[in-house]
């Protein structure tokens, strides 16, 4: 019966028709009835403020069966998040106010108030001495579809009742056009014949866009940093490694280690005592005895090419009473075959610095470093390092050039970083701290990352400017805005109690954020800062760049919750850097879906403080991605600019292929004839090591040896290769009006304003082709050989990949779309023309 009725709905969205549930008009329905709510507690209210409605208060019926109005955000996702005996009731001045328990001890509650139960403002969290009793509201306990609830009631209006109902079925309604995939298109288009459309372009109406449109946003996600993107082979180089990092069983300071005798393996021995810098605090103490090697399997296992250089380093010390010597540095293979051999001599009582270079003779898909001390004694290690040569741009401390090169080739405008969560953390303390990324290696300090593991920070602040710089990408560095992540659980050096443990934590003390403040000021002047006349442009200049960096632009905050505690630390920070850089574009956060109250105060504030660009984050179905292509159609060209700086297409299983990608290119068609008011955009995440994920779906996956570009890499490709500075125009009549079909072809035209080419995306996202009629203006002075690129393939292909080759245009010519597939049309200005 279930399949029945979806299969009804979908037939009749295809056809047009509504199939939103309404509420039948009553005529004796009554004037008032009881409301009551509660929080389901088999889940300790995780599944939000619930109602049920009476006319006599016996019988209850539920509204809408169960939907959820309201829920908590407080505390991490999983374990907290609960909404625990909420308490609504409402007000002598008409509104509603619901306050509930955060956790099981009943000494820190959650509030948030409505005018209609419906919109509820950001929610505030706070200590609580005495337990909330209720006013006007009144304890009950009922049954409700045999589940006895607690909870608590009052009159309303029937008119209340019925306001709710049409709110929740309108929700219902919309999560039916949310959730339309194509494995459901063998219904919606039952008997569907090819479609013929006619795509005129109009040269009388072209505007300007942004030229920074498509980029890409890297977050040390999925060990998208250590072990992946930075191009260090050793795992735990530092001996940094925490069982704070909250990741697996074992992972300390001794991870990935194991000293190697006869008699077979040991736990390497770790000290504190003196060492290397207090920001590396640990380092290995290695007792010689013949035979005995330190061993290091890198990230699981260490990748040579046969014929490559490796860098190696270390620092030693030797400690009293023992004498120097050289250590034998080795990398074998997977039978401990040896495949390279150098050495360092070590001598000094104190830390120092040796080098060499290995030559691997054979190609290793998984080696491993071993570490021979051939001297009488002790002897202390830290910072033990292999490099390739072979970085991305050949840069020292450098990339994992194919994986790098993978990123350079979608032609990102700019690159977003460190990440999102990861930039504000997991609790105040949690906070990325830049100036811990700079610096020499061994002076950076480490940081727990909150996705479950470690970063050594190699991969810091300056390496992203010089990524950006390579690939000739903006760089929009991301600051917290003197809150963390409102998912943290992890407590901070001023907690005090549960609430300073869970959420914002209050932000970063008051006291400390004129300190907080003059750090994001420092950032700006070691990007852009004279390298004679500035502090931070000197360090710049130290580390090798004198010349600036030329930042625009910084994110201050990253999906925040928009409450009195953040909007006092953000206008701090804006004022300052508005203040000091006028020229640095700042952009703001409006919370981390496209709708809501952190969205919609998240606006209202930008607008009041003047923020001249907002970061919109939203993860959907191919469905909301076909049935919102006029989400930006709607937004005021006088208020700030988007970043739309996260984003993809989820389905079940959370896939990337050819659905979600030709999703994601449909919308940005949308999004490309709004990018005057959309600036920028990124996909999220980004990268992904196999083995070591903690998101799908994400851009790129990768191991040692292989790189692994998605369906959706390709369509971001396809748009970052393709750019244009100028938005021109179009319609699209098709002979086939029904409302499914229309919405799953998408046309965007522009033109890059420094080539002269223009440029046609066709978008299919129909089970049968489009026989395209396209009608251009005036091709004079353009090649009419044009260049196709076609990615196409069944919904489900997870392999497929673009196609281009050459087609001959003019002022009117014919193009089938296949079916399901996004074609770009380059029709290049003709060389030989001046003009």
């Amino acid at each position: 019966m279930k399949k029945t009725l979806l299969s009804l709905a979908i037939a009749s969205l295809a056809a047009g028709q509504p199939v939103c549930a309404t509420v039948e008009k009553i005529y004796n329905e009554p004037d008032s009835v009881y409301l009551f709510s509660y929080a389901h507690p088999k889940d300790e209210g995780r599944s939000g403020l619930k109602f049920a409605w009476s006319p006599d208060g016996d019988k209850w019926l539920s509204v809408s069966d169960g939907f959820a109005y309201l829920k908590c955000d407080f505390g991490r996702w999983g374990s907290e998040k609960r909404m625990i005996k909420p308490l609504l009731e409402k007000a002598e001045d008409g509104r509603w106010y619901c306050r509930w328990q955060l956790t099981p001890s009943g000494k820190v509650w959650g509030t948030s108030c409505s005018s209609d139960l419906l919109k509820w403002s950001p929610q505030q969290y706070v200590n609580a001495a005495e337990p909330v009793v209720p006013r006007l509201a009144t304890a009950r306990q009922i049954v409700l579809n045999k589940d006895t609830l607690n909870g608590y009631i009052q009159k309303v209006p029937y008119t209340d009742i019925e306001q709710l109902i049409r709110f929740a079925e309108h929700k219902k309604y919309r999560d039916i056009q949310n959730n339309e995939r194509a494995e459901q298109d063998a219904v919606r288009f039952a008997g569907l014949m090819p479609v013929t459309a006619t795509i005129k372009v109009d040269a009388g109406q072209v505007k300007p866009i942004s030229e920074h449109l498509v980029g890409i946003f890297f977050e040390d996600i999925n060990y998208a940093a250590d072990g992946g993107l930075y191009a260090e082979l050793i795992q735990n180089r530092d001996f940094e490694y925490s069982v704070k990092d909250g990741s697996r069983e074992g992972w300390d300071n001794g991870y990935a280690w194991s000293v190697r005798q006869l008699e077979g393996a040991s736990t390497v021995t770790i000290a504190s005592e003196n060492p290397l810098h207090e920001n590396n605090p640990h380092y290995a103490v290695l007792q010689v005895k013949p035979g005995v090697t330190l061993q290091n399997d890198g990230f699981d296992g260490i990748s040579l090419k046969k014929g490559e250089r490796y860098d190696f380093s270390l620092f030693a010390r030797l400690p009293e009473n023992s004498k120097g010597g050289k250590i034998l540095v080795r990398l074998l293979d997977q039978a401990g075959k040896e495949v390279a051999q150098s050495a360092v001599h070590v001598s000094s009582k104190e830390w120092k610095q040796q080098r060499t270079v290995l030559i691997a003779n054979a190609d290793v898909r998984a080696a491993v470093l071993s570490l021979e001390p051939k001297l009488t004694g002790t002897v202390h290690l830290d910072m033990i390092s292999l490099f390739p040569q072979n970085t991305f741009k050949g840069r020292k401390n450098g990339l994992r050039a194919d994986l790098a090169q993978t990123l350079a080739d979608l032609h990102p405008r700019f690159v977003r970083f460190p990440g999102g969560c990861v930039a504000h953390g997991d609790g105040v303390d949690n906070i990325y701290d830049w100036k811990g990324s700079i610096g020499a290696l061994e002076e950076r300090r480490p940081l727990r990352n909150l996705w479950g593991y470690h970063q050594t920070r190699g991969l810091g602040y300056h390496e992203y400017f010089l990524f950006c710089e390579d690939m000739g990408a903006e760089p929009v560095p991301v600051v917290a805005a003197g809150v963390p992540c409102q998912n943290s659980g992890t407590c901070s050096h001023h907690s005090v109690g549960e609430l300073g443990c869970g959420g914002q934590q209050g932000g970063i003390p008051m006291e400390e954020m004129p300190q907080y403040v003059q750090d994001v000021l420092d950032l700006i002047e070691y990007a852009n800062g004279d390298a004679k006349k500035t502090v931070w442009g000197k360090k710049r200049a130290q580390a090798g760049h004198p010349n600036p960096f030329n930042l625009k632009y910084i994110g201050i905050g990253n999906e925040d919750l928009i409450t009195d505690i953040f909007e006092e630390r953000f206008t701090m920070i804006f004022n300052a850097v508005k203040e000091k850089y006028p020229e640095v574009t700042v952009i703001g956060t409006v919370g981390p879906f496209y709708e809501g109250s952190d969205y919609e105060e998240g606006w209202k504030f930008a607008s009041k403080i003047g923020i001249p660009m907002v970061d919109e984050h939203y993860y959907n179905t191919p469905g909301w991605f076909i049935n919102n292509q006029d989400f930006y159609d709607r937004y005021d060209r006088n208020k700030a600019k988007v970043y739309l700086g996260e984003y993809a297409t989820h389905l079940p299983g959370r896939p990337n292929n050819i659905e979600t990608a030709l999703a994601e290119a449909l919308y940005l068609t949308s999004v490309e004839r709004n990018a005057d008011v959309v600036t920028m955009t990124s996909y999220a995440p980004l990268l992904a090591k196999e083995g070591h994920t903690q998101w799908n779906p994400d851009l790129i996956y990768f191991n040692n040896t292989e790189v692994k570009p998605t369906v959706g890499y390709y369509a971001q490709q396809m748009y970052g290769q393709n750019a244009g500075s100028e938005y021109i125009a179009s319609s699209v009549t098709l002979d086939n009006t029904q409302d499914a079909v229309e919405k799953r072809i998408g046309v965007s035209v522009v033109r890059d304003g420094k080539t002269g080419d223009m440029i046609v995306k066709l978008v299919n996202l129909l089970p049968v082709a489009v026989n395209a009629q396209v009608e251009l203006p005036s091709l004079e002075g353009m090649d009419t050989t044009a260049v196709k690129t076609v990615l196409a393939g069944k919904p489900t292909d997870k392999q497929a990949r673009p196609v281009s080759g050459t087609m001959e245009v003019s002022e009117k010519f014919g193009y089938e779309l296949p079916a399901y597939s996004f074609t770009v049309i380059r029709i290049n200005k003709n060389k030989n023309n001046n003009r």
